[in-house]
């Protein structure tokens, strides 16, 4: 019976008709590539960090300059993933969810930051803030700053990064469609009872995916910062920063050593990218089953 079955079963078709030695060369050259600007430079960063051994590698991060430095790059992923967490999923939950005018107009401003450069959405927030920028002589008489201080390195992050969340979520939420969430409208269920109860639970591994993309993003940002930064060493140096600043003083090993930490938690990032990524596809496709 089985043989029968088999003889009848047609054997599955190739999905490509290269010859093996083509899909042998297009496999050589995507890992050649990975190899040359991935894993090499990453390598050369850890070699250059331990180049004069451990002690000096770690004393790097025993510098005043250096903590204050990872302090703030964490406050700032801190305060701007949550606020980019959040306006991602109320722009994707109107954009998927429901109708209104602008919401073209919407989705085009939620693309801006991947098409301007962080160097000039640094420069609009010094027009906007700076001491002769728009808002400027208000802000100075009222004793408050916004540039090189905290607030200006968090709204520099918050613009560079908000597209991350939304981007994910919109075209996830628009396969769901909005049937489960009109069903428990009939049931009874409103506002953020449905929203806790049916969609969060069915976007949670996408918003979970956006919110790992847009704190990488976060920790790594340097146009946009050093624009509105100031670079007052030990105050409103990111990790980044400190990294050139390191470099430009001929201070090589310590400023490898800033690099290595990036590289790690990019590493790290990408670890836990890839369970999401694995988690997220199984979710995607009981949603498609459904």
């Amino acid at each position: 019976m089985s043989a029968t079955m088999s003889e009848r079963s047609p054997s599955p078709s190739p999905v490509t008709t290269e010859s093996p030695i083509a899909r042998l060369c297009l496999v050589a050259i995507a890992l050649a590539f990975l190899a040359l600007f991935l894993v090499l430079p990453v390598i050369v960063v850890f070699a250059e960090a331990l180049r004069k051994g451990v002690v000096p590698y770690l004393s790097t991060f025993g510098d005043p300059d250096a903590r204050a430095a990872i302090r703030l790059t964490l406050l700032v992923a801190a305060i701007a993933v949550p606020l980019n967490m959040v306006f991602g999923v109320a722009a994707s939950w109107a954009i998927a969810k429901f109708e209104f005018r602008g919401k073209n107009l919407l989705i085009t401003v939620i693309d801006l930051p991947f098409s301007v450069s962080p160097v000039v959405s640094g420069l609009i927030y010094v027009l906007l803030f700076g001491a002769q920028g728009l808002f400027g002589p208000w802000l100075e008489a009222h004793g408050i700053q916004i540039l090189f201080a905290l607030p200006g390195i968090v709204l520099a992050t918050v613009f560079v990064t908000f597209p991350f969340v939304a981007r994910e979520l919109i075209p996830l939420m628009q396969e769901q469609g909005s049937l489960d969430e009109e069903a428990a409208l009939t049931l009874g269920a409103r506002g953020f009872r449905i929203f806790f109860t049916i969609t969060l639970p069915n976007i949670v591994w996408g918003l979970l995916y956006g919110v790992l993309l847009c704190t990488a993003r976060a920790m790594g940002e340097f146009g946009a910062v050093s624009v509105v930064s100031g670079h007052i060493r030990g105050v409103t140096d990111t990790m980044p920063l400190h990294v050139e600043i390191l470099y430009n003083e001929y201070n090589f090993v310590a400023a490898f050593a800033m690099a290595s930490l990036l590289a790690l938690m990019a590493v790290v990032t990408l670890a836990a990218k890839t369970i999401l990524e694995m988690r997220y596809g199984d979710a995607l496709a009981r949603t498609a089953k459904v």
